[in-house]
This record gives structure tokens, sequence and C-alpha cells, in this order.
């Protein structure tokens, strides 16, 4: 999907970015040629490990804004249990995220330059995020709006793309990430997500 494709470019482009950069200026923190950074207690970690946490953060919120609309809107029971659940998991994971970045003394945010989908998140022409899996404000809208099987139906689409995002980015930090924490929460995330996206195709077919 597209936003499989476009998941994956821009955490690639996260090398170009400054404050997305595993190499610390003035921290006190030994970096190497590589991008890698020996921290303290946070353990060793590198730029992608930083670009990972920094996008993961805004797409698990939106994620939690979509689960929060199930409640008065949905009338599918199983779209609203798959929404608590939702809830459940990825508030936890922002938290721990917040505070990897913390102790790596990098942003929460990382810079706009080149990554418009993360800071400020603009939606451009286009009207959708550069980031993979985000709804635009004019797909939220459409969510808010909805109600009943309408609700469940664009609900399981959303969520399957958006979680088609976060996947395209955990591979990725799989791949080239150093933080055997930040690694591990992207195995998670790539095991969970792909079970709950196989669960909401079945419930598309059935809706």
């Amino acid at each position: 999907m597209s936003a499989v494709a476009a998941g994956g470019l821009l955490l690639a482009g996260c090398g170009g970015n400054d404050d997305a950069k595993g190499v610390d200026h003035g921290s006190g923190k030994e970096s190497t040629a590589s991008g890698v950074t020996a921290g303290s207690a946070a353990g060793t970690f590198n730029d992608a490990d930083v670009g990972f946490a920094q996008m993961m953060i805004p797409h698990h919120e939106q994620a939690l804004a979509m689960a929060a609309l199930a409640d008065g809107r949905a009338s599918d029971a199983r779209i609203t249990s798959l929404a608590g659940r939702i809830e459940k998991v990825r508030g936890p994971e922002i938290a721990t995220l917040k505070s990897w970045l913390k102790d790596w003394g990098k942003p929460e945010k990382a810079s706009s330059d080149g990554m418009d989908g993360i800071d400020g998140m603009d939606h451009g022409s286009s009207g959708k995020s550069d980031m993979g899996g985000m709804m635009s404000e004019k797909d939220m809208r459409k969510l808010e709006a909805a109600k009943g099987p309408a609700f469940d139906r664009a609900f399981a689409r959303m969520m399957i793309d958006h979680h088609q995002g976060a996947i395209a980015m955990a591979k990725d930090e799989k791949k080239n990430g150093r933080n055997v924490k930040a690694k591990k929460l992207a195995d998670d995330v790539v095991k969970s997500q792909s079970t709950e996206v196989a669960t909401l195709r079945t419930l598309l077919d059935r809706l």
C-alpha cells in the first residue's frame, strides 16, 4: 500500500535531519561516525532509534484519537472492543517512547525540515500527512461525523491503513535501529498490529 511505502521512505529520510541524529552535540555522550551513541542507563542508540520514537509518538496519538471516537459512534461490539484495546496499549507505549527520548537527550518532535508530516503534521495540498498511515484532517472529520455501521466500516478501513504505516516504521527500526529496547518494541508493534490488521480485514468483510 502507498501508506506503507510512505512510512518506509519517511523513516529512511530521518538520517538527513539534524534533530533526529544519533550524534548528540554537547551532551557529553560519545558517538561514532556511524551515528551510534552510547547512553548510560538508556543504552546504545542511533539515529534510526530516535527517528522511530519521534514518529511513533504522534502516530500512536492519532490512533488513540481514532479509538476514542468509537464511544457512542460504533455499532459493532467488535469494533468497540478493538478500540478499547488500542487505547489500553498505545497510551503506555507513548509514555515509554517519550521516556527514551528524554534519556537520550533528544526532543519529542523532530525538526520540521523535510519532515512536515511529524512536526505540525502538515498535510500539504493532498490533504495527507507525509507519515505512513496518518489520516488527514479531512479523514478525521469524516470519521467523527459517521455513526453506526458507516462508522464501523470507516474505522476499520482507516485503522488498517494506519496500522500498515506503523508496521512499516517498526520493520525499518528492526532493520536499522541499535537500541535493544526500541527494537523489541518495534517487534511487538509488528506482531500486534499485524494481528489487528487481520482482525479488521475480517470484520470489514462482514460489516
